[in-house]
């Protein structure tokens, strides 16, 4: 059997600038630009998803403030990719490239899962847009996964071969989890089941918290009053006890996923941590048993204890590594074949 020639990158077809970026979440739409390749990314305001009937609306907002007249867009969105169109996850925007391409007047739209837009960023985090929880150094060019807990949960890895990055997107925040500790079969049986199962999105995200809030409540016999997660942060940053255990097994059940994830991929250049929520607490994340839980992995304890984990601190990781795949595309391998749509 013949292999197939290996990539060069004057196969790869040049993205038109200026280049409009989007990472288009459940709650939020985060905009950038690069106006040339080399040019700094200029990052404009992030605006919310229920605020408009559809994404070519909201980025025809956020262009009719600026004078830029962008001729590609890179998009990331929080759904699975099928047959180009993506349907958010938790929204109702259905985006469509072509659609999307004749109404903003673009020569192309190229389309990403909203966690490989993240996982395309890991290479060129810089120290201070990071900081390490635990374990030893960051091998370059060994594999790499992200996970993000906010509106949902997201998940990605990122392999190197043959000179280029590649990531690798899926849907593993709707893994199926479990109890393992006894007060873990205390709450369980409270945890309200999201299509009938309780997955990592149905703990690890913003309703997940007020799921494990309720549960808990429930298994102590005890009132609730938090409707969202923003409810459960303010209740523990006010001593509220149910809510503090609630942020603690939340970090904790992160820690195991991520940990699982580790022994999956033995990625020795790090695991990730992005999403909306962690970021905006790390100083309890840093104090939790997020790296215990991480590391409890018998019989491979001592593997996963050499394997360092990250929170990102860069507000807007999944539009930093759209940026860089749209200033240096021959960096990563990509089949872009009904996700790349030009006119």
């Amino acid at each position: 059997m013949t292999p197939p020639p290996r990539r060069r990158a004057s196969d790869i077809r040049p993205i038109p600038f200026p280049v409009l970026i989007a990472d288009i979440g459940g709650t939020n739409v985060r905009f950038g630009v690069l106006s040339e390749v080399h040019s700094p990314r200029r990052d404009f305001e992030t605006v919310q998803t229920h605020d408009y009937p559809d994404f070519a609306t909201a980025a025809q907002s956020v262009l009719d403030r600026t004078a830029i007249l962008p001729r590609s867009l890179l998009l990331a969105a929080a759904g699975p990719i099928v047959g180009g169109s993506t349907k958010l996850t938790n929204a109702e925007w259905m985006i469509d490239p072509a659609k999307l391409r004749d109404e903003l007047n673009l020569d192309t739209v190229i389309t990403f899962n909203d966690f490989e837009g993240v996982a395309l960023s890991l290479p060129a985090l810089a120290d201070d847009q990071v900081r390490q929880i635990g374990g030893g150094e960051s091998i370059p060019r060994e594999p790499r996964v992200v996970i993000g807990p906010g509106t949902g949960l997201g998940v990605a890895a990122l392999v190197y071969g043959d000179q280029c990055y590649t990531p690798l997107a899926g849907e593993g925040g709707h893994v199926s989890v479990g109890p393992i500790t006894e007060r873990d079969f205390q709450i369980w049986p409270h945890v309200a089941r999201f299509h009938g199962r309780i997955t990592g999105e149905t703990l690890l995200s913003g309703n997940g918290l007020v799921r494990l809030y309720d549960a808990i409540a429930a298994a102590d016999g005890k009132g609730t009053d938090c409707t969202v997660g923003a409810d459960v942060t303010a209740a523990a940053d006010a001593g509220d006890p149910v809510a503090e255990e609630a942020l603690d097994l939340f970090f904790t059940y992160l820690g195991r996923l991520a940990g699982d994830l580790a022994l999956i991929f033995l990625p020795k250049g790090g695991v990730y941590i992005a999403g909306g929520i962690v970021p905006r607490m790390a100083d309890r994340f840093l104090a939790s048993g997020f790296r215990e839980a991480f590391e409890d992995k018998a019989p491979h304890r001592a593997i996963i204890e050499t394997i360092p984990t990250f929170l990102i601190t860069e507000p807007k990781p999944a539009v930093a590594g759209m940026a860089s795949f749209a200033m240096l595309p021959e960096r990563f391998a990509l089949d872009l074949r009904g996700r790349r749509f030009d006119r």
